[in-house]
Parts: structure tokens; C-alpha cells; sequence
């Protein structure tokens, strides 16, 4: 009988989280159509792309966003956006000199009255911050800390295509409506409700459910499909049948033609996603394209190693019956 309740009590254990599994959880992200040039045994970062993704970061994401573990020498190393083989110590590139002098930091070292002064940086700096502090950072932000972007495609689940389908899914600006909750009178003036009609949501990309009701988007927060979390405590609907998703503080950054792109290419919302995502792949991992050519040779060379062994092995043993 004890045995008997502590399967009951486990099954409906397993019942509730699978509810709550259904009912939260986030669109899964999706890479580009063309996919990444990055992926695969043989993949490479496209330095025009990544060239476009740091022109994006340093004008639309570094006023919040960090990347302390990124140096601007970084960006002329081999693979990154901006190498020349013409100088192999990016630390002599000029054209990454004059990036990182864009950029103005607060000396380490003291001038002559005690005082910390502001520089251009140099290539041996690290990315500059946008704020002094985490307490600063919280204080402009509403109490969090903006996450860090040096790894984010490592610290979050699918990655580049998890930062591309963020960027690019915020909803279109018709399924939005404003709806009066308290009319207006002499002592207040009128309450007014942002919600979103999810019945016209189109998410897309394996998604074909059809959502009925209202989700309340309340002032401070931005829903997103892809962003993690559990949109049922806001959702005036059948809760079965909540949108996938949840909501962050950031508001939608990419709006069309926002980035001049240096190269002509047309800034559209999905260009830019895709090269400021494939710029914070490149910044998670930028020896990725060295150390894979280093693999691609080590593998050939035991593949050549074990043809050798494999001949030897059958003319040392030729003559030896088994």
C-alpha cells in the first residue's frame, strides 16, 4: 500500500510538471535560412558579416551591453572581422587602432594631480563598458544588470539562432492595442492597458498554433516568443493554449535602416539579427577557425598514420600463421 502511494504521488508529480512544461517554455530559435557559414567540421565565420555584427553591437547593444572579456585587439586577430595578414600582431593594425580610439576609457593610472582621466582606448584594452559598476548598471536598468555578451551564445540555449530569432521576433506593431481599464476623472486621468491580440501572432517556424485572447503587456516589459518564461499569468485565454515565450525588459532594438552598413548592405531587422549574431558567435569562441584547422590537419594526419601502421602490421606478419 506504502508503495502504492508513492507511485500515485510520483505520477502526479510528473503530471504537474509536465503542465507547467506546457503551459511556460519559449518558441525554439531558428537559424537563418541559409543557415550558418560557421557550422560544420569545415565552417568559417564570414569576416563581411562579422565586419557588419560589430557595427551593429558598437552602435545599437554597447550603450547596455558589455563585452568584458573581448580586447579590441581581438577584432585584427586571424578569423576575426577585421584581421590583415599585413600585420600579424593586431596590435599594429591600423584600422583597429582607430576602432578602438573611438572609444574613450578611464585610465588605470593616475595623472600627476591623483585624478583618473578619460583616453582613447588602445588595441590592448578591453571592450569599454557602458557603465562603471553593476550597482550603475542596475540603477539605469530597473534593478538587473544587463547580461554580458561576450559568451552569450554560449550561455544560452541554440546559441546564435537563439540571439537571431530574439532580435528579429518581437511582434509586428499591428497585434498591439491600447485598452482603457479605469476611465478618466477629475482626481486621476485614464488608465490605459497595453494588450496583445494573440490571434494575431504569427510566429512561424514549426509553429502552427492558432491562439485566442488577450496577453497583458505591462509598462516595462516586452513580450517575445523566444525569450524563456511562462506568459499564463498574463494571458486572458485558456491557459492550455498560451503563447510560447515570456517577457524582458529590453524593448525591440532593430528597426529598419537603423545601421548605415559601411558596405551598402541593406540594414533590414533579419540582416542585422543575423550579423550581430554571427559577430557574438565569433566573440565566444574566436580561435574557433584556427583551432578547427588545426584539427582538420591532426585528423588527416592519424588517418595517414593508421594506413601506415595497417601496411606495416601485414608485411611484419606476412610469414606468421594465426
Amino acid at each position: 500500500m506504502k508503495a502504492f502511494r508513492i507511485l500515485t504521488a510520483g505520477l502526479a508529480g510528473l503530471m504537474i510538471a509536465a503542465s507547467a512544461h506546457a503551459a511556460g517554455g519559449a518558441a525554439h530559435p531558428h537559424a537563418p535560412e541559409e543557415g550558418w557559414p560557421f557550422e560544420g567540421v569545415t565552417g568559417q565565420f564570414d569576416q563581411a558579416s562579422l565586419q557588419r555584427g560589430y557595427q551593429v553591437y558598437q552602435e545599437v547593444c554597447s550603450s547596455c551591453h558589455s563585452m568584458k572579456l573581448l580586447s579590441y585587439r581581438n577584432l585584427g586577430d586571424p578569423g576575426g572581422p577585421f584581421y590583415d595578414p599585413d600585420y600579424p600582431n593586431p596590435n599594429d593594425n591600423p584600422y583597429v587602432k582607430a576602432l578602438a580610439a573611438q572609444n574613450e576609457i578611464l585610465s588605470p593610472t593616475p595623472n600627476e594631480a591623483g585624478d583618473y582621466d578619460f583616453r582613447p582606448a588602445t588595441p590592448a584594452d578591453r571592450f569599454r563598458s557602458p557603465y562603471p559598476n553593476d550597482n550603475a548598471a542596475r540603477a539605469a536598468n530597473g534593478g538587473a544588470v544587463p547580461p554580458d555578451l561576450s559568451v552569450i551564445t554560449k550561455a544560452r540555449h541554440g546559441g546564435a539562432s537563439y540571439v537571431y530569432s530574439l532580435l528579429a521576433g518581437y511582434p509586428d506593431d499591428e497585434v498591439f492595442k491600447e485598452r482603457v481599464v479605469t476611465e478618466a476623472t477629475d482626481d486621476a486621468p485614464a488608465e490605459v492597458q497595453t494588450v496583445i491580440d494573440t490571434s494575431k501572432l504569427h510566429i512561424g517556424h514549426g509553429d502552427d498554433h492558432h491562439y485566442e485572447g488577450y496577453l497583458i503587456q505591462n509598462v516595462g516589459q516586452y513580450y517575445n516568443p523566444y525569450m524563456p518564461g511562462d506568459t499564463v499569468p498574463q494571458f486572458e485565454g485558456d491557459p492550455r493554449h498560451a503563447p510560447p515565450g515570456g517577457f524582458l525588459a529590453m524593448p525591440p532594438q532593430l528597426v529598419p535602416g537603423r545601421v548605415e552598413y559601411s558596405d551598402g548592405t541593406e540594414a533590414t531587422i533579419e540582416q542585422m539579427s543575423y550579423d550581430v549574431a554571427q559577430f557574438l558567435a565569433w566573440a565566444g569562441e574566436p580561435k574557433q577557425g584556427n583551432r578547427r584547422s588545426l584539427g582538420l590537419a591532426v585528423m588527416v594526419y592519424l588517418g595517414i598514420l593508421a594506413i601506415l601502421l595497417w601496411f606495416s602490421y601485414k608485411r611484419i606478419w606476412r610469414n606468421v600463421e594465426h
